[in-house]
């Protein structure tokens, strides 16, 4: 048996012939996946390193006048503008997961069903997802505009001619009517993600809860919805995230005006880098959010465990029982 084995070449599991093989298998992934490590590393992990120490320079984004220290760190600290705008980014986070997140789940519950005419919609819903960010910020500007606007129009139409009003150029509504935007513009990704999870729903569950007498409110909120929860956690720290460092649809509709109703932490950074050339003091504001965005994320991903480790063992529960 051993001469055979000699002659042959064939190796036996746990023989040292084995690990030539492995070793070239691992390096073999490494050559591939190595391009994606070094764009990732250079456009992202050396680009925030860089920023946080930019953030210690007095430095105008061309040349830098020496160290600055911990001055640009307490000069945020001290920036009313800097926690205004936080505010607003934390009112675009919960405005989005409280509307975003029900809407999509409707949506998705609404084109996994099996209506007449449902894949038209899936198309019509899924529209504000292909347009680019200049084009619905133009668009909805034009919607809100005070003289020519179709929300004037449908206004003056229903004789509510005295609400007429210019959205975008007040404090007090620029802001709501830039989330309502926001919303719309991102419901349909949602939808899309949910609809995926319900892809997971084994039918056979829902089928064995309808024969048990269980109504359809029933069947979502014992079955689909433990289901769904692990990508419901996924996409609301999606949610979160993006909330936190949104940035186009603001700066193309409002800027973060007037008089900084709208202004978010990401459209300050960017006036006080861009425009206002102090480029030490935005890397200060960039690397808060950064690290403000990386604790919040880490805090809800940990507080949240629990809600994802009942979705999927709920789900292989589900399973095992179908089976």
């Amino acid at each position: 048996m051993s001469d055979n084995t000699e002659t042959t070449g064939l190796c036996i599991p746990g023989q040292d012939k084995g690990k030539p093989k492995s070793v070239r298998r691992v390096l073999t992934i490494l050559v591939f996946i190595a391009p994606t490590l070094l764009f990732y590393g250079f456009y992202n992990v050396f680009a925030i390193a860089k920023t946080i120490y930019f953030s210690f320079l007095d430095w105008n984004g061309i040349m830098s006048t020496g160290w600055a220290g911990w001055d640009n760190w307490i000069r945020l600290v001290h920036d009313p503008n800097v926690w205004h705008a936080l505010k607003n980014n934390l009112v675009l986070m919960v405005t989005s997961i409280c509307i975003q997140l029900p809407g999509a789940l409707i949506l998705a519950l609404l084109i996994n069903s099996r209506l007449k005419g449902v894949r038209i919609f899936k198309a019509l819903w899924f529209l504000p997802v292909l347009l680019s960010t200049s084009a619905t910020g133009i668009l909805w500007n034009l919607i809100y505009d005070p003289n020519f606007g179709l929300l004037q129009a449908v206004l003056r139409g229903i004789g509510k001619g005295g609400m007429v009003k210019g959205w975008l150029g007040e404090p007090a509504y620029a802001l709501p009517c830039v989330l309502i935007v926001i919303c719309w513009t991102f419901i349909p990704f949602y939808m899309i993600l949910l609809k995926a999870g319900l892809t997971n729903v084994p039918g056979e569950l829902m089928e064995s809860a309808m024969l048990d007498g269980a109504n359809s409110w029933q069947c979502f909120w014992n079955v689909t919805f433990p289901l769904l929860l692990p990508t419901i956690r996924t996409a609301a720290l999606l949610n979160i995230v993006g909330s936190l460092k949104y940035f186009d649809l603001i700066w193309i509709m409002t800027g973060g005006g007037p008089g900084g109703a709208s202004e978010l932490v990401a459209t300050y950074l960017y006036k006080q880098g861009i425009q206002g050339w102090n480029m030490g003091y935005a890397s200060a504001i960039a690397s808060f959010l950064f690290l403000f965005c990386g604790t919040f994320a880490i805090v809800y991903y940990g507080a949240t465990a629990a809600f994802g480790d009942i979705g999927s063992g709920s789900g292989r529960t589900g399973r095992r029982k179908a089976g």
